[in-house]
């Protein structure tokens, strides 16, 4: 199977099947001597496991990550780095039912025709327990852009109908309540309606909203390297987002030039900056020294217990009612999975950039 990479200096490989033994990622380009241990994985890690809260699968799994190569005494050497999550809580008799059945919103019938055969066990590889791999990676990532000074933040923006209200704004809150909203009151409104969907057994979608700070100008190249491509591509990688936005995003369509142009000026401190972020950071496919603003949308978690019309692999028409542990919402878990796949782009894209010039700092 091809497509499992990602990178050109700092580059990812990830591994392993929803009911398999285990799932990882193997990192090639971390530069030596970075402090990393297993808890700085684990933080990360335990921001998207399973069963934290009443709105995510029950399955219960302590993602606890072990560090295989690339560190000693407790910092990176300079050669691949492995780490391995292995899969504790599976219960494949769950899916049996669906062995020979295509279920609705779900890979399982592309899969088939592409390979010849599915893992119809949580998905196999199209499982969104693969994502366990790209956070271990994403922490790694996020470690090392601190050190130039760079941040990567994520939290639910959007869910169903409810969005945080920028007068509310309070990231500190993002850690508070279950559904990582920044934001008490949506976050309280938010619950109440998803409990109404967990009573009619449906599932909803909604946006992660991510901020990249600390940005010099120049990360990103100017024709197919874009830095705003490489980030859509890595972010439309997650498997249940369906679109994507830089800055104004699709309402640029409905702006006018001398709107949505963000004026140059210098500031008190003598740099150049500018006096809005239309733009979201990136102009030309290159960094412009603003924020980094970015958005993913999330479709509906697609397994829902409802009855639902499909077909089986003999070709014919069947009801579907969907069992096992499932997601009524997957965005609060998808929020550091947004946050990784960002800070493995920006990056590998920083690294590359700094070959850009021969005077280069």
């Amino acid at each position: 199977m091809a497509g499992s990479t990602l990178g050109t200096i700092f580059r990812i490989m990830t591994w392993g099947e929803s009911h398999g033994e285990a799932v990882g990622v193997t990192i090639d380009g971390c530069p030596a001597g970075l402090p990393l241990c297993e808890e700085d994985i684990q933080e990360y890690l335990d921001r998207r496991k399973p069963g934290q809260s009443r709105y995510a699968t029950a399955r219960k799994e302590g993602d606890e990550v072990e560090l295989l190569s690339g560190v000693f005494e407790g910092k990176t050497t300079g050669t691949p780095i492995a780490m391995m999550v292995r899969n504790q809580d599976q219960r494949s008799k769950d899916y049996s039912a669906i062995q020979n059945v295509y279920r609705p919103g779900h890979a399982d019938y592309g899969f088939e025709q592409k390979y010849g055969f599915r893992d119809y066990r949580g998905g196999g590889r199209s499982s969104a327990r693969e994502t366990i791999a790209r956070v271990a990676a994403g922490a790694v990532a996020c470690k090392l852009l601190k050190t130039y000074g760079i941040n990567v933040t994520a939290y639910v923006k959007r869910i169903g109908e409810f969005e945080i209200d920028p007068n509310r704004f309070d990231l500190a809150e993002r850690d508070k309540n279950s559904l990582n909203m920044p934001d008490a009151v949506a976050a309280s409104e938010t619950a109440e309606f998803l409990e109404r969907m967990m009573t009619a057994h449906d599932s909803v979608g909604g946006v992660v909203e991510c901020v990249v700070t600390g940005m010099p100008v120049g990360v990103g190249e100017p024709v197919f390297d874009k830095l705003d491509a490489c980030l859509a591509k890595a972010v439309m990688s997650i498997g249940a987002v369906k679109g994507f936005e830089i800055g104004d995003g699709f309402a640029a369509a409905q702006s006018r030039g001398s709107q949505n142009n963000d004026a140059f000026i210098v500031g008190e401190d003598g740099k150049i900056r500018k006096e809005t972020n239309h733009s979201g950071g990136i102009l030309g496919g290159m960094s412009d020294g603003s924020e980094i603003v970015l958005r993913a949308a999330f479709k509906p978690t697609p397994s829902i217990a409802q009855p639902q019309h499909t077909v089986n692999n003999a070709g014919e028409n069947v009801e579907i009612q969907i069992r096992g542990r499932h997601d009524p919402v997957v965005v609060p878990r998808a929020v550091v999975v947004v946050e990784a796949m960002t800070a493995l782009t920006v990056l590998d894209l920083l690294l590359m950039s700094r070959s850009a010039r021969l005077n280069q700092d």
